[in-house]
């Protein structure tokens, strides 16, 4: 017996109604495109308790990286243990990557040390920053070198906003000062719904280095 025919998907009303919005939406999209002509290097700031704010700006970093573009690090807390990302950044050309953190807060104990980590910090992110050849520049847990006041706010501020017109810049960390977050173009704040470390999972290659 033969089979009956199946209407056409342009023919079923799902499917038209569809495509009526889909083409509303595109009108939309396509217009707020147009509309966005402006060129500047941007400040993103990514925060939050949540896993993953390191992991995605060297995401940003590799996307970066892709298109020819010259980029910098410089990891303010991290230290004391080699990450996957040092190891596999270090390698490529177009990267400048500074480790300049000596680990975490609680393991220093020393808050004049950290201090003059931070600062030490400030000074190559100063460099970097003032390097119109540098396309993108990833300060990674700045937010908490901010947060501890190891460094100056104010001056972070003003040579952010003195840098290159064209340059991109990604702060990560929890707890972003609301000024920064005032003076960002894009913030992302990430937040936890559950984490290994909580089941006594402990961090591992891959995952968390």
């Amino acid at each position: 017996m033969a089979q009956a025919s199946r209407p056409a998907m342009t023919d079923n009303p799902s499917n038209r109604d569809h495509a009526r919005r889909m083409a509303e939406k595109k009108q939309a999209v396509d217009a707020r495109i147009k509309a966005a002509r402006k060129r500047k290097g941007v400040l993103l700031v990514l925060t939050g308790p949540g896993k993953g704010k390191s992991s995605s700006g060297f995401g940003m970093l590799a996307r970066a990286l892709g298109h020819g573009m010259q980029v910098g690090v410089v990891q303010f807390i991290k230290g004391r243990f080699k990450t996957g990302e040092e190891r596999f950044f270090r390698r490529q050309p177009g990267v400048r990557y500074h480790v300049m953190g000596e680990g975490f807060t609680w393991e220093t104990q020393d808050r004049a040390r950290d201090i003059r980590a931070a600062e030490a910090a400030w000074a190559v992110s100063r460099d970097l920053l003032s390097d119109p050849d540098v396309d993108l520049v990833l300060l990674d847990e700045l937010n908490i070198a901010l947060k501890r006041e190891y460094l100056d706010l104010q001056q972070v501020l003003a040579d952010l906003a003195d840098r290159p017109a064209r340059q991109h810049v990604l702060v990560t960390g929890r707890d972003a000062p609301p000024a920064l977050l005032d003076a960002a173009d894009t913030v992302t704040e990430m937040g936890r719904v559950k984490h290994a470390f909580e089941a006594g999972i402990r961090a591992q290659k891959g995952v968390e280095l």
